[in-house]
């Protein structure tokens, strides 16, 4: 007879590589510069344009008349702010109703399936559900200033990888230090979660060099709010020039396999910089912000690419062995059960308190 004493607890795998929530479709620039785009998305093939008012539409990519692909590649457009079908010349408006056909009036259960859009600086994300449900919840209605920012410096990977995985790293300090080089990581404050929203904050140093011209250490308090897996905004302040950033971490499932990491970075206009960094006080105002969120968005890329290397190799463990200094991992994982309402009570994380070290902003 074999003894199971002692054996440890089966490792579960993610439940599903679409948790539900909001997830980046497209930039509101490139969709006008595109007219129509076609992409996979959450494991769907979808299209989205906007109509002559700025409607977005976001919709499965198959005509419901006879199946036709609407896509670009396949003949499809956008001809006055209507989706027309290449096949028989369906055209469906942006809430996604057959409004016309060249032969005889549109029949009225020819409907394209489309998804909640919502947009946030010019992002525009659309609502993923489980089984098709409707949103559960929102992204901030409240839209960033965007007076005396710089434009938006985007920049996108693709990799296999799961959004939950990508996110974690928001409460996961301990690998700011041993990966990125991180120094004097410290939590500012306790761990935030409010049903779908989860806040961290946390101070640090880094140090990094601009080609061969000088090496400069940043001072840096960073403000992260999350709202589901899929949009991570991240308020940064570097207190020894005066600078403020914003980021977004945006991480949307492709097919199942791949994600597609979308950075997007701003950095406000810097009129009196404390420090002059590699000659950032002798540029006229107006190209400091332009110049340094260059540079910031490739200290980005640089970070992820560095995660990706582990990402997109890892093995998830449901029951990790986790040490003092792994702060909220469990509380993270906790949150996240939300996003996979199949999930019984008995197969969710149980959230575990943060240890004392972790609430008073231990070094990791």
């Amino acid at each position: 007879m074999t003894s199971t004493q002692g054996r440890e607890p089966a490792n579960t795998p993610l439940p599903s590589p679409f948790p539900e929530g909001w997830y980046f479709v497209v930039t509101r620039q490139a969709l006008r510069k595109a007219g129509l785009i076609r992409k996979t998305w959450m494991g769907e093939t979808i299209v989205a344009w906007s109509d002559d008012e700025g409607r977005v539409c976001v919709a499965e990519s198959s005509c419901p008349h006879l199946g036709s692909d609407l896509g670009p590649a396949a003949g499809g457009c956008v001809r006055a702010g209507r989706l027309v079908c290449p096949f028989h010349g369906f055209e469906y408006d942006a809430a996604g109703r057959c409004v016309a056909t060249p032969f005889a009036d549109p029949p009225k259960t020819a409907r394209l399936r489309v998804f909640e859009t919502h947009e946030v600086a010019g992002l525009i994300f659309a609502w993923w559900g489980i089984d098709g449900r409707e949103p559960q919840w929102g992204l901030p209605v409240e839209q960033p200033e965007q007076n005396g920012w710089s434009r938006m410096a985007i920049k996108t990977l693709r990799f296999p990888g799961h959004p939950q995985e990508t996110t974690e790293n928001s409460v996961d300090l301990a690998h700011l230090r041993y990966v990125h080089g991180y120094d004097s990581v410290s939590r500012a404050d306790k761990l935030l979660v409010d049903g779908h929203y989860l806040e961290s904050r946390f101070d640090f140093r880094r140090t990094r060099s601009i080609g061969k011209i000088a090496r400069l250490t940043f001072d840096v308090s960073a403000y992260t709010r999350i709202y589901g897996l899929g949009y991570s905004f991240v308020e940064i302040r570097e207190h020894s020039i005066g600078m403020d950033m914003r980021l977004w971490v945006l991480a949307t499932p492709v097919d199942g396999a791949f994600i597609d990491m979308s950075l997007v970075s701003q950095v406000r206009e810097i009129r009196a910089p404390k420090r002059r960094v590699a000659g950032l006080g002798f540029l006229p105002p107006r190209l400091r912000a332009p110049v340094m969120n260059r540079f910031i968005i490739a200290m980005q890329e640089r970070d992820v690419l560095q995660d990706v290397l582990i990402w997109s190799r890892k093995r998830y463990r449901s029951r990790p062995r986790l040490a003092r200094s792994d702060g909220e991992i469990m509380r993270f994982r906790a949150y996240c059960a939300q996003f996979y309402p199949s999930l019984s009570e008995t197969e969710r994380p149980i959230p575990s308190e943060p240890d004392a070290a972790s609430v008073q902003g231990a070094r990791v």
